[in-house]
C-alpha cells in the first residue's frame, strides 16, 4: 500500500532493546506517556522551542506491519495489564490502551467535542470558568483538521451499527451518525487491534511525529517509577523510569532518569494517579486518586435470523444520546461495539457446550452498549485508584449502587427494545443467569434480577479522573490550568483531570483541552 504523506516514522525514537545502560538526561520540559494528552502538549512544547523528551511505558508499534488482526496477539501487547485489567473485586473489566501513542492505538475512532451540558458543570460546580466551547473551539478544529475528523458515510455503517440505527428509528428515539478520525479507511474491523492499514490517525502518526520533527525525543519501554522532588518538596527535579525488555515486559535493570525545568504527567487516569502517589507528591487533602470515573457499561446481545458479521466494517458509525439527561437519575448512551471471537467469547454467557453453541452464532449476533454518565449526580463520587503491597500493585475500586443498577436495568430495557425492534430473534443481558428477552413482557424480568458485583458483565473503556481539575484545592489535584496545586512546574495532561465523566468518548476532548493547556503552560514561560 502507498504510504501517505503523513505516514512517517518517529524520529528520535528509542525502544528498550536499544538502551544499553542507564541514561542520565535533561530537557526543558520532560512528558510521560504518549497519549492523546502526552502527544499534543509535546507536539505544541516543541514547535514553541522547549527540547522535549517523551517517556512511554508501551512499546513502539507504529507501522502497519507491527498489526496482524489477531486479537490473540493484540490485547497482551496493546493493552495494560495484557487485557486483564479489572477493578479489585473483578466486577468491571477495564480496557485500555498501551503503546506509543497510548489508547489512540486501539481506539475505536469515535470522535466527539465536550458537551455544553458537561462544560457547564464543570464550569458551575467545580470552578472551572473557562471551561467553555468558544476557548477550545478553536483547538478542537485545528486537531480535527489534523486527525482528518469527519462524518462518517451512511452507506459505511456496517449491518451491526445499523441494528442500533433501524430499531432506534421504529421507536422514535433519535440516534446520530459518528465522526471517525480515519483516511481511506478500508474498514477491517480491527480498529481495536491497531490499524493494519495506517487509516486511523492515532497519535503515532500524527501529533508524535510532528514533536519528534521539532526535536522532541520518544523514549518507549520506559516505564515511569516516581517523580524526584527537591528538599523543599515544592517542585519537581527529575523523573526516574526503569527500561522494559519489549520482549518479555519485564525490566532490564537499567534506568533512565530525565532532569528538566517543567514536567507533564500523561498517564491517564490510572496511571498517572498511582504515579503521583508512589512519588509521595504533596496531596494535603488526599485528592490523588479520589473521583476516578469509567462510563461504567452494560450491554444486550441480540441474536438474528438474518447476517450480521459483527466483527465487519467501522467498528462504530452511530450512536444514541435521547438517554443522556434524566433528571435526578444516571444518564447513558447507546452506541455498539464489533464483536471479534475473543471479545464476543468474554461477553457472551455460558460455559462448555452452551458457550460453544452461542460462539457459532456470532455471525448473526449484535451486542448494543450502554455507557452510563456517571459523576454528575451530586453524591456520585466514582472510585478511587490507590496503591498496595508497598506501592508495587494497583488498586481500583469502583462501588456500583442503586443509582447505577437503576441506569443499568433502565438501559437494558431500552436496548432489548431497539434490537427486538430492528429483528432480533431474542436478546439476552450479560447477568450470570442471563435474563432472556422475546418480546416487551419479558423485560420485566430484568428489575426483577438481583444486581451487585460480578451478578451482571459490566466492562469500561473510558478511564477518567483520578486527578480531577478545579478552583479548590481541597477538591482537587490540578487548578484550570491543569497546574498541580502545589507544585509550580507539574502539570497533569490526560483524561484523569475531568472532573465528572463526559458523557461521551473521550479522545476529542482530552486532545482539545490539553491543547489550549498547553499554550497557556508555554506562555507562562
Amino acid at each position: 500500500m502507498k504510504l501517505l504523506a503523513a505516514d512517517r516514522p518517529i524520529a528520535n525514537l528509542m525502544r528498550g532493546r536499544e538502551i544499553g545502560s542507564n541514561l542520565v538526561l535533561s530537557a526543558d520540559v520532560c512528558v510521560v506517556g504518549s497519549g492523546p494528552g502526552g502527544a499534543i502538549a509535546a507536539a505544541r512544547l516543541a514547535a514553541a522551542g522547549a527540547r522535549v523528551i517523551l517517556l512511554e511505558e508501551g512499546g513502539s508499534f507504529t507501522r502497519k506491519a507491527d498489526f496482524h488482526m489477531q486479537e490473540a496477539e493484540a490485547y497482551p501487547k496493546l493493552y495494560q495489564d495484557h487485557g486483564n485489567r479489572a477493578t479489585d473485586d473483578l466486577s468491571i473489566t477495564i480496557l485500555q490502551g498501551r503503546g506509543v501513542g497510548g489508547g489512540t492505538l486501539v481506539n475505536w475512532t469515535t470522535c466527539f467535542r465536550t458537551p455544553e451540558a458537561t462544560l457547564a458543570l464543570w464550569r458551575e460546580r467545580h470552578g472551572l470558568s473557562d471551561f467553555t466551547a468558544e476557548r477550545f473551539g478553536p483547538h478542537w478544529d485545528e486537531v480535527e483538521k489534523r486527525l482528518n475528523v469527519h462524518v462518517v458515510d451512511a452507506a459505511e455503517v456496517n449491518d451491526n451499527n445499523a441494528v442500533l440505527m433501524e430499531g432506534a428509528k421504529k421507536l422514535g428515539i433519535g440516534t446520530e451518525l459518528l465522526r471517525r478520525n480515519v483516511v481511506s479507511c478500508l474498514q477491517t474491523g480491527a480498529c481495536g487491534m491497531g490499524c493494519p492499514t495506517n487509516a486511523k490517525r492515532g497519535m503515532a502518526l500524527t501529533y508524535l511525529p510532528d514533536a519528534a520533527e521539532r526535536g522532541a525525543r520518544v523514549y518507549a519501554d520506559c516505564r515511569a517509577v516516581r517523580l524526584v522532588l527537591d528538599a523543599r518538596k515544592e517542585r519537581v527535579t527529575a523523573v526516574e523510569a526503569e527500561v522494559l525488555d519489549p520482549a518479555t515486559d519485564r525490566p532490564t535493570g537499567r534506568r533512565v532518569t530525565v532532569s528538566a525545568a517543567r514536567f507533564v504527567v500523561a498517564g491517564g487516569a490510572i496511571n498517572s494517579p498511582a504515579l503521583l502517589l508512589r512519588s509521595g507528591l504533596p496531596d494535603p487533602h488526599g485528592r490523588v486518586g479520589k473521583r476516578t470515573f469509567l462510563h461504567p457499561v452494560v450491554a444486550t446481545i441480540a441474536l438474528f435470523d438474518r447476517r450480521i458479521d459483527p466483527y465487519y466494517g467501522a467498528p462504530q458509525s452511530v450512536a444514541s444520546h435521547a438517554f443522556i439527561e434524566r433528571p435526578g437519575r444516571t444518564g447513558f448512551f447507546l452506541e455498539v461495539p464489533p464483536l471479534h471471537p475473543m471479545l464476543a467469547s468474554l461477553a457472551l454467557s455460558g460455559f462448555g457446550a452452551a458457550h460453544r453453541e452461542g460462539m457459532k452464532l456470532l455471525s448473526r449476533t449484535n451486542a448494543v452498549i450502554a455507557l452510563l454518565r456517571d459523576g454528575f449526580l451530586p453524591d456520585d463520587e466514582g472510585g478511587t485508584v490507590s496503591l498496595r503491597e508497598g506501592g508495587k500493585r494497583l488498586s481500583i475500586r469502583y462501588p456500583l449502587g442503586e443509582t447505577h443498577a437503576e441506569a443499568m436495568r433502565e438501559a437494558m430495557k431500552v436496548s432489548a427494545r431497539i434490537q427486538l425492534a430492528a429483528g432480533a430473534r431474542e436478546v439476552r443481558t450479560l447477568h450470570k443467569d442471563p435474563v432472556v428477552v422475546r418480546g416487551e413482557r419479558d423485560l420485566r424480568f430484568i428489575d426483577e434480577r438481583p444486581f451487585g458485583p460480578n451478578l451482571l458483565g459490566v466492562f469500561t473503556a473510558h478511564q477518567m479522573g483520578g486527578c480531577a481539575a478545579g478552583a479548590d484545592p481541597k477538591a482537587s489535584v490540578v487548578d484550570g490550568n491543569l497546574r498541580h496545586h502545589h507544585l509550580a512546574n507539574l502539570w497533569v495532561f490526560d483524561g484523569s483531570v475531568f472532573p465528572t465523566s463526559l458523557g461521551v468518548n473521550p479522545q476529542l476532548s482530552i486532545l482539545g483541552i490539553v491543547a489550549a493547556s498547553a499554550e497557556r503552560m508555554i506562555a507562562t514561560g
